[in-house]
């Protein structure tokens, strides 16, 4: 299997990298090797490496600077997207192309299955559904991952954060009024791998963590695994806040959990993050 990789970089290219069976070949890239809002420069490494498969982990992910950045986050997750679909399609090529649940509004009250309607709230979710369309009407045999609340020991993500601020603070007060489900960077790029070899796999799949918690209650994980690995000299006092009294720039949905019913048929189970918090905190440490 030969396999073109964006966003090699990142924290889900990164662990794509580390799990990569042996006898898969592979071209990592990352924004200076490919910029894949570049068709001609897509076009070329494609045809000139022939891919049996293209996954694209590259992604503008700032949610709040999407904001005031509208134009750059479109061009990198829907443009992006679109031009990969394309190369794919040209050389015959599977696509994995990786979305997430910020396409919802968050307003359901059960875990978002992949027909539900979606309402993104913000221009990070609206490009990147974006992303999704184009993918689908270029080459409607891509695959679509949908995921959640992404963390790894790479990169910046919410559990770093959190761990150097209990460094830093005697309080910390997170956001209790949101809920989603965790996923573990490691987990989405094996489930990747997987679905790869699922001749019959095509359209959208949601990949998520096995629990749903708010973002107070993660933190409280993250607090509880750094204690039992005495990662701190001190556990800060963890108190939870509204949405209301965090205000961002980007409006994030409330209940934000995906149904990875569908994604199970092939065998593919939700991320056990949980104790893939506390291997990803060994490694943080």
């Amino acid at each position: 299997m030969k396999v073109l990789l964006t966003g090699a970089n990142g924290q889900l290219g990164r662990c794509f990298q580390d799990r990569l069976p042996p006898d898969w070949q592979i071209m990592a890239t990352d924004t200076a090797s490919l910029d894949i809002t570049d068709a001609h420069w897509v076009d070329q490494v494609v045809a000139d490496f022939q891919p049996d498969l293209i996954v694209n982990a590259a992604a503008y992910t700032a949610v709040d600077k999407a904001e005031s950045d509208a134009v750059r986050a479109a061009l990198i997750n829907a443009v992006g997207p679109e031009n990969l679909a394309r190369a794919a399609k040209q050389v015959h090529a599977r696509f994995i192309h990786v979305s997430t649940d910020y396409v919802f509004d968050g307003t359901s009250s059960t875990p978002y299955v992949e027909t539900d309607n979606t309402h993104p709230l913000g221009v990070y979710g609206a490009t990147k559904l974006e992303g999704e369309i184009a993918v689908m009407e270029v080459y409607p045999q891509s695959i679509i991952i949908r995921t959640a609340w992404v963390f790894s020991e790479y990169g910046n993500n919410f559990v770093k954060t959190m761990l150097r601020l209990a460094r830093e603070r005697d309080t910390l007060s997170i956001v209790d009024d949101q809920r989603g489900s965790p996923t573990y960077a490691g987990d989405i790029a094996q489930a990747i791998i997987d679905i790869a070899t699922v001749d019959d796999a095509r359209g959208i799949y949601h990949f998520c963590g096995d629990r749903e918690v708010s973002w107070k209650v993660f933190t409280d994980e993250i607090i509880s695994a750094a204690a039992r690995l005495n990662l701190l000299k001190s556990l800060p006092v963890v108190t939870g806040i509204s949405t209301d009294q965090y205000p961002t720039a980007a409006r994030r949905p409330k209940h934000s959990t995906l149904s990875c019913a569908k994604i199970a048929r092939y065998g593919i189970r939700p991320s056990n993050w949980v104790g893939a918090l506390n291997d990803c905190m060994v490694k943080i440490a």
